[in-house]
C-alpha cells in the first residue's frame, strides 16, 4: 500500500526504511544548517528525533531558516521544528531541549541514547565538546562546518576531517581535533573560499562575528548531511 515513504523505499529498500524507523537522531543547532537535516531526517522517516537549540525565530533568520516565518518570530526554534515535524511524520517522536550546547553541560547529555550525532552548531568549543562525547560513546557523528560568507552551494564535500582543506573552521577544528586524539570524524565542509563581506548589516550580536547568509546554501549543507546519516543508518553502501 502506498504511503508517505513509498518513494523512499525504492532506493533504501524495507529493510532499510525500518531500521531508520527504530533510529534516534539528535540534532545539535535548528538553524540554516540544523533545520533543513531535521526536515530531510523526518521525511525519510527516522523514528525518533532530539533537537538541542536555545534560540528563538527572529527577522534574520528569514532569508534562510526553514522554520523561519512571519508568524515563527519570537518562538523557540525546537517547539516551531517539531511542529513541523509533526506535520509532516506524525509517528516521530520529537524531544526538544532547550539549551545551548557548552563543554560545560555537554557532559549531562546521554548520548549513549543515539543512534546518530549531527553537529550543525557554529562555535568551536561546542563543537569540540559534541564530538568528542559523541565519540567517548561510540556514536557515529557528522559535524557541519563553515556555510558563511559562501555563495557556491556545489563547493560541499563530504570527507575525513583530517581531509579537510580551504575551509577557515575545517582548519581550527583539525588542529583541535588533533591536540585531543580524536581521529575519524566525518564532516561536511566547503572548498569555496569565503568571501568578502560586501555590506555592513549593522547587527550587532554577543556570541560573534556576523557573517553573510544565503537561502541556498546552509540548506545545501544541512541536506548533505543528514544523507549522510539517513545512508548510515539505512545500511546504503
Amino acid at each position: 500500500m502506498l504511503n508517505v515513504f513509498s518513494r523512499s523505499a525504492i532506493l533504501l529498500g524495507a529493510d532499510g526504511l525500518d531500521k531508520l524507523s527504530k533510529s534516534r537522531v539528535a540534532v545539535f543547532g535548528i538553524g540554516g544548517v540544523g533545520g533543513y537535516a531535521v526536515e530531510a531526517l523526518a521525511r525519510t522517516g527516522v523514528g525518533a528525533l532530539d533537537l538541542f537549540d536555545n534560540d528563538v525565530v527572529c527577522a534574520t533568520n528569514l532569508n534562510r531558516q526553514i522554520i523561519a516565518t512571519r508568524s515563527a518570530v519570537g518562538q523557540s526554534k525546537t517547539q516551531v521544528m517539531r511542529t513541523r515535524v509533526a506535520d509532516i511524520n506524525p509517528d516521530c517522536k520529537v524531544v526538544c531541549h532547550e539549551i545551548f550546547v557548552l563543554p560545560e553541560n555537554c557532559g549531562d547529555i546521554d548520548f549513549s541514547a543515539y543512534d546518530y550525532v549531527v553537529d550543525a552548531v557554529d562555535t568551536v568549543a561546542a563543537k569540540l565538546a559534541i564530538i568528542t562525547r559523541a565519540k567517548s560513546c561510540g556514536v557515529p557523528v557528522i559535524s557541519c562546518m563553515g556555510a558563511g560568507n559562501k555563495l557556491d552551494a556545489t563547493a560541499f564535500r563530504v570527507a575525513d576531517i583530517s581531509q579537510t582543506r580551504v575551509c577557515p573552521l575545517a582548519k581550527v577544528m583539525r588542529k583541535e581535533l588533533k591536540t585531543r586524539h580524536i581521529t575519524g570524524v566525518k564532516v561536511v565542509y566547503s572548498e569555496e573560499e569565503p568571501r568578502e563581506k560586501l555590506f555592513d548589516s549593522g547587527e550587532v550580536t554577543a556570541k560573534r562575528a556576523t557573517v553573510g547568509s544565503v537561502a541556498f546554501v546552509p540548506s545545501v549543507a544541512g541536506l548533505i548531511a543528514a544523507g549522510e546519516v539517513i545512508k548510515d543508518l539505512a545500511g546504503v553502501k
